[in-house]
């Protein structure tokens, strides 16, 4: 829908339609006050069904309905009674009846002199956040709890650490409930809310009265405060389902055409595990992503976008991946989204791994890859020094051909896909019971470790270890080339008790409790000191990998690296390439249960980090001998560092 002169012009995509209406609601009322059936002979073009309105105001609101075949069985779903929002509609509003209407008009923004701040990616550090859980705790004490507006009185905090990019959890709108569970049919809410009705509309659900305006007024004050936004956008499946699935929009204007079907039986091929797939490899599902993507670029100044199970983008219609994939390659070269970021979590439930393989230079990759590998080492699994080296200097073995750098990584230990860091240390396998699926349901696997006990403890010895090992994980992060994002609350050892999926979970296992950040004040100052000094150190986050110059391995007690040795522990010196070295700096990490040994030479050397506690910052180390207690990250530098 686009206003004129004269007007508004409705025009909506079917090709398999027979029929179609145009729906007008006044503000506030549940029935329409007017229904006009387009004729096909003047209402229609080509496959566009269209009509200009004259006479309605701005804060109407329009739905349509479509009749054509209900033939599940080769793909159509037609169902003239239900009211369908139009895929390309802007502002939205949920109805009790949990059906969606469109706004006619929406209102007029004014930027100011807002600048997109614009962060090299070799200076990105991402914050992971979900905006109502951020804030609607009653420890948040902001005036707008689980809004977009008050997201802004968390401004300072971000700031605080060296954040500079937030990348918001999905806020495209979808439908705040859920199926119910399956296991004893209670009602679930749909948390995360990775099931969009709407590519084009923010969630209406985050807003005291206006999405619209109320995103804007985040994103710009985030801009303001140098800070860019990160959208999570999911264009890999719908609200909708599948055959038992709602009927919202796209399913009941042309099912055929927008999702995957098994042409044989009409059946959804599900690649997302969210029982529908939306068919990425045809011109009108292109045309439709492109104006999305285009629309939060340049009416909301959005900076990027993190692409939720991306490799369903570069399927064809029967599920192929496509070695050079049209829709991926029209993202990377569209021209109003040049100067956006791109990030792919490079996989999806059909079985697709393309971490290091996803098409173009242009886009970042989520890396599964570090995730695994650090997790790993720290925990103490056998052989993993060489593969903990890896992903230390950004991963050359993923991203080292076809013109990728480090940067291309995005280096993650958690995101809201699995623990927190704070339940990484804590609990041994997965409790998701509380979702409805019989805790089934989450990562299989997480490579977690409980140190000594499932769940909370008040052991002091189990209580240091986990801090000890939730540093090691931080400062792993801040220290790797690539691109580190950091989800949010890890920071202060957030914890949702061990549930390793929780999307449904609309509570205090979500929810941002602020008061741990003074709880834990020292692990948030750790956490600020790691990203000053990743900036005070572009070394660390070149946008080129290592070379032998650059860096030297050492082995425990001045012998080699083993590097798939029993023992995981290694340790390297890095040349930062400058004339007088004054930054030159030593690290070392041993995951063993035993204090290792390691010969420096070229001291005298200053603690900067040291995850044990043993030795403060600042410290001259003089001795060519250096012991690294158990579970420890040693961080020196040639001469002292100051923030």
């Amino acid at each position: 829908m686009t206003a004129n002169e004269r007007g508004h012009n409705f025009a909506i995509f079917s090709r398999h339609a027979t029929a179609m209406w145009l729906l007008l609601f006044r503000p506030g009322e549940s029935e329409p006050c007017a229904e006009f059936p387009l004729d096909p002979l003047t209402h229609r073009t080509g496959e566009i069904w269209h009509a200009e309105v004259t006479g309605a105001g701005a804060d109407f609101d329009y739905a349509v309905r479509a009749n054509g075949p209900a033939r599940p069985d080769l793909g159509h779903r037609f169902d003239a009674s239900r009211v369908l929002l139009d895929p390309y509609a802007c502002d939205v509003r949920e109805q009790p009846d949990r059906s969606f209407r469109a706004r006619m008009g929406t209102p007029e923004f004014d930027w100011g002199d807002d600048r997109r701040p614009h962060h090299g990616w070799s200076e990105t550090v991402i914050y992971e956040a979900h905006v109502r859980g951020l804030t609607w705790h009653e420890s948040a004490g902001v005036a707008h709890p689980g809004r977009y507006l008050g997201l802004i009185e968390k401004i300072p905090h971000l700031q605080s650490l060296g954040i500079t990019a937030v990348e918001l959890l999905p806020v495209q709108a979808f439908p705040c409930a859920a199926p119910a569970s399956p296991v004893d049919g209670h009602a679930r809410a749909n948390y995360w809310g990775y099931d969009p009705v709407c590519f084009m509309a923010p969630h209406p659900g985050y807003a005291d009265v206006d999405p619209t305006i109320e995103l804007k007024t985040l994103i710009r004050a985030l801009h303001k405060a140098g800070i860019e936004v990160i959208l999570d956008v999911v264009f890999n499946h719908t609200a909708e389902g599948g055959a038992a699935g709602p009927t919202l929009s796209l399913k009941g204007l042309d099912n055929a055409t927008y999702y995957m079907i098994e042409p044989e039986t009409g059946e959804y091929h599900d690649f997302t595990g969210c029982g529908n797939t939306v068919d990425c490899s045809r011109p009108v599902v292109h045309a439709l992503i492109i104006a999305a993507l285009r629309h939060w670029v340049v009416d909301y100044h959005v900076d990027g976008f993190r692409f939720d199970l991306a490799t369903v983008l570069g399927r064809d219609s029967d599920g192929t991946l496509l070695p050079r994939p049209p829709l991926l390659e029209e993202i990377a070269e569209d021209p109003i989204l040049g100067g956006v970021k791109l990030i792919a979590e490079a996989w999806d439930a059909g079985g697709a791994e393309e971490v290091g393989r996803f098409p173009g230079v242009r886009w970042a990759e989520w890396n599964s890859y570090f995730r695994d590998d650090v997790r790993r080492f720290w925990r103490g699994d056998p052989g993993m020094t060489g593969a903990f080296a890896t992903r230390l200097c950004g991963s050359q073995d993923l991203f080292g051909d076809g013109g990728k750098t480090p940067v291309n990584s995005i280096n993650l230990v958690t995101s809201h896909d699995g623990f927190t860091l704070a339940d990484l240390v804590s609990y041994g396998h997965r409790h998701n019971e509380a979702n409805g699926d019989a805790n089934r349901d989450g990562p299989a696997q997480s490579h977690s470790d409980n140190n000594g006990v499932e769940g909370p403890s008040d052991d002091p010895e189990i209580v240091a270890m986990r801090d000890r090992q939730i540093r090691n994980f931080l400062l792993t992060l801040m220290v790797s080339r690539g691109v580190p994002m950091l989800l949010a609350g890890d920071e202060c050892k957030r914890t949702q008790r061990g549930n390793s999926n929780a999307w449904c979970q609309d509570n205090d296992v979500s929810w941002f409790d602020w008061r741990l950040v003074a709880d834990n004040a020292e692990l948030v100052a750790f956490v600020r000191r790691l990203i000053a000094f990743r900036r005070a150190h572009p070394v660390l986050s070149a946008e080129r990998f290592y070379t032998a110059e650059d860096i030297t391995w050492l082995g425990a007690d001045g012998g080699e690296p083993q590097w798939q040795g029993a023992d995981n522990l290694i340790g390297c010196v890095i040349e930062p390439r400058c004339a007088d070295g004054a930054d030159r700096l030593a690290m070392f990490f041993n995951a063993s249960e035993e204090t290792r040994r390691f010969l420096l030479a070229g001291g005298p050397w200053y603690v900067v980090f040291d995850t044990s506690g043993a030795m403060p910052a600042g410290r001259r180390v003089a001795s060519e001998n250096i012991a690294l207690p158990a579970r420890c990250s040693l961080v020196l530098r040639i001469t002292p560092w100051k923030e």
